[in-house]
């Protein structure tokens, strides 16, 4: 057995794409009399700025021998080398099962959701593991190579995508899609194929926007769902289409911390209390103070880009406890979800009189409230019940907003009622 790990062939201007790369390697080691067990599509840690939007590596599981998969790899990867400055592409050749990876790569594979890794790191450790490897320019794709290697040993959490490529003549122009056969085909195969649509915003989310070879691509947790859903979106013919065995919709990036030390470009999931009402900015962005009354704290924002999740972020108050998930930039924690696990359903307002039904009027600095017309008085604020737009249970930003590794609701395991976004 032998692993080929690929990264960073992608361009955002240029077109190409590391999961095309991949197919292209798989259908090389076929040509070449082996057997592909499975291609592996891994998102790494969404934190990192020198990226492309889902920040992939990839691996190819086969029985070629190791030398030959070089040789393919490299070819493969000098062909797809772009003039982009930002593309490093980077390849390694790991003899051996996936499962057969050293310990230390399976630990660099699963930091590398939550870390960020140096490139001399990734070489000296491909080096000492006794891995083939070659890159171009700064071969910064050395690192998710690597980190490709070691996923399949690293989690046990993992989806599909079924992607479609275009025709090479294709590339760069606008994707033909009949819409309508896409969105009928993504009810009949949901929840079973997911982040198809968006169908409040009206949005394809399997179709790029970019001028990558991909014409759409399909995520689920059942492969025959997937593919079954691809083959019935019309439009422009399909070039070539594969099945990769994904992280997409795990939450791999996300760990448990404490509001005392959430170390930014990482993903976290924490607990505390919304401290402000929230606050809505120039932009449409809302932020809101989470934290505990007397400790750390730490702002957190739902985005533009979020859409009708704002407003759950919105309908928050004051003593609302939540568990918040996302990545930590800026002292902002971007939220991707919410937990509301227990909510402030009382608030204190102005009393009203008794006898008369008005509402009572400031006696002055610390003397309370008096209704002027009856007379009555009260020492300050009472206590009354609020009622709420928000329920215990889960909130997540729609499709059209998750990013690739986030879990959306639907695909179930949380810890309470969730209330999943189509």
């Amino acid at each position: 057995m032998t692993v080929i790990g690929l990264d960073d062939t992608d361009s955002r201007t240029l077109g190409m794409c590391t999961t095309y790369v991949a197919s292209r390697v798989a259908d090389r080691v076929s040509a070449a009399g082996g057997r592909v067990d499975r291609v592996l599509l891994v998102r790494l840690n969404p934190a990192v700025e020198h990226k492309t939007r889902g920040n992939a590596a990839l691996a190819v599981h086969c029985d070629l021998a190791p030398e030959r998969a070089e040789t393919i790899a490299r070819e493969e990867l000098a062909a797809a080398e772009t003039d982009d400055p930002r593309t490093n592409p980077g390849f390694v050749v790991a003899p051996g099962s996936p499962e057969s990876v050293s310990d230390g790569v399976v630990a660099f594979a699963r930091d590398a959701l939550r870390e960020i890794h140096a490139i001399g790191d990734a070489v000296a450790l491909a080096d000492e593991s006794g891995y083939r490897h070659g890159g171009w320019g700064n071969a910064r794709g050395t690192v998710g190579a690597l980190a490709a290697v070691g996923a399949w040993a690293a989690f046990d959490d993992w989806t599909y995508e079924q992607i479609s490529y275009r025709e090479p003549d294709r590339w760069g122009t606008e994707r033909d899609v009949d819409y309508d056969s896409l969105f009928a085909a993504a009810d009949r195969h949901y929840p079973d194929a997911w982040d198809t649509v968006d169908r409040v915003e009206g949005e394809a989310v399997c179709v790029p926007r970019t001028p990558c070879p991909i014409l759409h691509g399909i995520r689920g947790d059942d492969p025959d769902a997937v593919r079954a859903l691809a083959g019935e979106i019309g439009g422009e013919p399909v070039h070539d289409a594969r099945l990769f065995v994904t992280n997409q919709g795990t939450d791999a990036h996300l760990a448990d911390g404490e509001l005392d030390a959430l170390d930014p470009k990482r993903g976290w999931r924490v607990d505390g209390t919304v401290l402000d009402g929230p606050e809505t900015r120039e932009g449409g962005h809302v932020f809101v103070a989470f934290g505990t009354d007397d400790g750390p704290r730490i702002e957190c924002a739902a985005f533009e880009p979020t859409k009708r999740f704002r407003d759950r972020v919105r309908a928050l108050r004051p003593g609302d406890h939540l568990t918040v998930c996302g990545e930590v930039s800026d002292g902002t924690l971007k939220l991707e979800k919410f937990a509301v696990r227990e909510l402030n359903r009382t608030d204190r307002v102005t009393p009203t009189c008794p006898d008369c039904g008005r509402t009572m009027k400031s006696a002055g600095r610390n003397q309370g409230y008096r209704c002027r017309d009856c007379g009555t008085s009260t020492d300050g604020k009472v206590e009354t019940t609020v009622e709420r737009d928000l329920e215990p249970g889960w909130y997540e930003v729609p499709p059209c907003a998750r990013r690739h590794v986030a879990k959306p609701l639907v695909r179930g395991g949380f810890d309470a009622e969730t209330h999943p976004e189509r």
